[in-house]
C-alpha cells in the first residue's frame, strides 16, 4: 500500500497491556472521510498508534491501543461511523473486502493475553450486531474451525457471501441475518501479531506479481512459506505491481525469508524487485537480526515499531 494518510508519534510505540486493535476500513480516498473514521475511534483511554491509508487498496489501517473494554468501545464507534459514510456498491479497491468496517481484529501481543482478545471480540461482535445493525462473523482465536483467517469468509466478495447467507450457509454470530445494504458485514476477530507487507514489482504484469504471490503464500506452488498469506495485485494508481502480504507468524518465518523468497522469484522471471512496504506497524521482536537494508526497507522509522513486555 502506498500512504495516503499516517499519524506517527515519534518514538516505538511500548503497548503494556499487550492488547491492541488494528480495524481496517473500506476507505482510503476521502481525506476528511478518513479523518472522521479515525476520530470516532478517539474514546477514553484508547491511543492511536498509525493510521496507514491507500488509495488502489481503497483501505485504512488503523492501529490502536488501549484496555479491553475501551477498545470494544472504540470499535463500536467506528463501526457506526463506517455504516454511516462508507457505501459498498461503490467501492471498487483492489483489496477483497465485505464491509465498510471489513475487520476488527484484537490482537494479543502476548499469548497470554490471548482470552482477553476473545472475550473483546465476542463482547464487540454482539454490540455491533445489536447497537450499529451489522452482522459481525468472528474469525480467528474467536472462532471455530473453518473460520481461522477473514480470507474464508471474502474471499469471493460480498455477493457471494450475501447468498451463503440467504442459503443459512454461512450464519452470522451476532447481528440481522442478511449484510446491510450499505456497510456489508463485519469480521471480528482476535488473533496474535502478524506483519501486513508488500513488495513492489517494478515493470511487472498482473500475471507476473499472481505467480510470485502463488509460490510464497502457504500451500501455494511448490509448498511456499509456512504462516504467509500473499496475493499478487496492479494498483491502477500507481501502474505497478505488487505482492500484498501477511505474514501470520513471523517466529516460524522470520521476514528475511519473505523477501529473499519474493527477490528470487522476481529474478527467475528477469524482473528486480522493489522496495518493501509496510502495513501499519511491526513488533520489534520480528525485526531482530536483519538490518532494514535487507528488508527493502531502508526508511523503517522507529515510530512503526511496537513493543510489548515480551520485547
Amino acid at each position: 500500500m502506498s500512504s495516503l494518510t499516517s499519524v506517527r508519534s515519534g518514538g516505538s510505540h511500548r503497548v503494556d497491556g499487550g492488547l491492541i486493535a488494528v480495524p481496517n476500513c473500506s476507505e482510503g480516498r476521502d481525506a476528511d472521510r478518513i479523518e472522521r473514521l479515525v476520530a470516532s475511534t478517539r474514546v477514553a483511554g484508547v491511543r492511536v498508534l498509525d493510521v496507514h491509508s491507500d488509495a488502489d487498496h481503497h483501505r485504512t489501517v488503523i492501529t490502536l491501543a488501549g484496555d479491553a473494554p475501551r477498545l470494544v468501545d472504540a470499535g463500536v464507534a467506528l463501526a457506526a461511523c463506517a455504516r454511516d459514510l462508507i457505501d459498498l456498491r461503490g467501492h471498487d479497491g483492489v483489496h477483497p473486502f465485505v464491509g465498510a468496517l471489513d475487520v476488527l481484529p484484537f490482537v494479543a501481543l502476548r499469548p497470554e493475553v490471548m482470552p482477553l482478545a476473545v472475550a473483546a471480540a465476542h463482547l464487540a461482535a454482539r454490540r455491533i450486531g445489536e447497537e450499529v445493525g451489522v452482522p459481525c462473523l468472528r474469525y480467528g482465536e474467536a472462532a471455530g474451525e473453518g473460520r481461522e483467517r477473514p480470507a474464508r469468509l471474502r474471499a469471493a466478495g460480498l455477493d457471494r457471501l450475501a447468498q451463503a447467507m440467504a442459503r443459512g450457509e454461512v450464519v452470522p454470530d451476532a447481528g440481522p441475518v442478511a449484510p446491510h445494504p450499505t456497510a456489508g458485514v463485519v469480521l471480528v476477530g482476535a488473533r496474535g501479531p502478524l506483519v501486513a507487507w508488500n513488495v513492489w514489482l517494478p515493470g511487472a504484469s498482473g500475471d507476473d506479481a499472481r505467480a510470485i504471490a502463488r509460490a510464497v503464500r502457504e500451500g501455494g506452488d511448490g509448498g511456499g512459506l509456512p504462516s504467509v498469506r500473499a496475493l499478487g495485485l496492479v494498483c491502477p494508481r500507481t501502474g505497478l505491481a505488487q505482492v500484498s502480504m501477511n505474514v501470520e507468524d513471523y517466529r516460524r518465518t522470520p521476514l528475511p525469508a519473505v523477501v529473499e523468497m519474493v527477490w528470487r522469484e522476481a529474478a527467475a522471471r528477469g524482473l528486480v524487485a522493489g522496495e518493501s512496504e509496510l502495513v501499519g506497524l511491526v513488533p520489534r521482536a520480528a525485526l531482530a537480526g536483519p538490518s532494514p537494508g535487507q528488508l527493502g526497507l531502508p526508511g523503517l522509522r522507529p515510530d512503526q515499531i511496537i513493543e510489548s513486555t515480551e520485547d
